[in-house]
């Protein structure tokens, strides 16, 4: 993120962040090179307990507080899924936070200074948390991860954070962070990543038929296969890429002499995916293909490839905080010619894109 203010992030021992836990200890946000005894002490702020009611939820679906979690982003809708691993082994939902604001717009960040929030699969571990962050407290998404590298994508710190500002990141507000980074933290305890999921919308039917004409329509649709691996089983989807592609839940075909090499930029090597997870997904695939190709036959109205916003944010800030969805400082799409992109949008309080004053202007 072009504007952090961030200092340098330092050795820090997380059994300061874990002093409840028994855990052995790993680090956040700590070089390789230092060493955890020189480590100062974390800040209170990245220490504190979770409150008592989500401590609750956790007993109640039976989830240990150090269980993996899953953060699923959905730019769109303006919101972050947490989900987190009960004594099953399955992946149910905790709670939903509303974005308080998100910059870019619709589709993948593709290099420095673009102002996109990321799109993808990535993968969280101790070093890339912040708890002494400008912006409160911070969760780095990792970007980029070897899909994006393999593709020439590039751009740094694009993070999930406090402060409700943002500049190429997924900003909360301090309480809201403060509850995801400290669910983050006890999951990193004794296991070595999480994973994030990013994505421009819920890959419904219907907000694909919406989106039929943008260009990141084929990416989207890769992007759907983990997301349907997830949705159908409640379990974490393996990543890999090869071919400058996403693959998910490979494993090497039966009787195969050698464990599977996925290498990003070359050719992917054979490998099957477990029946009990293809086939819940190709059942939900098929069964949305229909319903998209109903919708496409339907008309149903295409939303515009460019907004002309920078980023947004979900409808139960608006009020707070009048004024942060403004007109884009950069354009993502730079490489098409204004005479393909509709005309500027302006945004009501409401929080619906119009063309209503400001957008016939342009």
């Amino acid at each position: 993120m072009g504007m952090l203010r961030a200092t340098a992030v330092r050795a820090l021992v997380l059994a300061a962040a874990f002093a409840a836990t028994s855990i052995p200890v790993t680090c956040l946000g700590q070089a390789s090179t230092q060493s955890p005894a020189a480590a100062p002490a974390l800040p209170a702020k990245a220490t504190q307990e979770l409150p008592r009611e989500l401590l609750a939820l956790f007993r109640q679906k039976k989830m240990p507080k150090t269980s993996p979690i899953i953060l699923r982003i959905f730019k769109e809708e303006a919101e972050i899924e947490v989900w987190k691993q009960d004594v099953t082994g399955h992946f149910q939902i905790v709670k939903t936070y509303p974005i308080c604001r998100w910059s870019g717009d619709l589709g993948p960040k593709l290099h420095e200074g673009d102002r996109q929030t990321p799109e993808g699969f990535y993968t969280i571990t101790p070093n890339l948390m912040n708890p002494n962050s400008n912006w409160y407290l911070a969760i780095n998404t990792g970007f980029p991860n070897n899909f994006d590298k393999a593709n020439n994508r590039n751009g740094t710190f694009l993070m999930i954070h406090g402060d409700c500002s943002s500049s190429g990141c997924f900003a909360m507000t301090d309480e809201q962070i403060s509850e995801i980074y400290g669910m983050a933290r006890d999951a990193l305890a004794g296991r070595p990543s999480f994973q994030v999921q990013a994505y421009p919308f819920h890959l419904t039917p219907a907000n694909l038929a919406r989106h039929r004409t943008n260009p990141n329509l084929a990416f989207w649709k890769m992007l759907k296969i983990g997301n349907d691996h997830f949705e159908t089983t409640h379990l974490e989807p393996k990543v890999d890429v090869c071919d400058r592609q996403y693959v998910f839940d490979a494993q090497a075909p039966p009787h195969s002499p050698t464990p599977l090499v996925f290498n990003p930029t070359g050719k992917c090597p054979a490998f099957v995916v477990n029946p009990k997870i293809a086939g819940p997904a190709q059942e939900k695939q098929r069964a949305d293909d229909l319903e998209y190709s109903q919708l496409v036959e339907d008309d149903v109205p295409v939303a515009p490839v460019y907004t002309g916003l920078d980023g947004g944010m979900n409808q139960a800030f608006l009020a707070e905080y009048p004024g942060r969805v403004m007109l884009a400082k950069a354009m993502p799409y730079a490489l098409y010619p204004p005479t393909q992109l509709p005309p500027l949008a302006w945004i009501d309080n409401d929080g619906s894109v119009t063309h209503k004053l400001f957008g016939t202007w342009f």
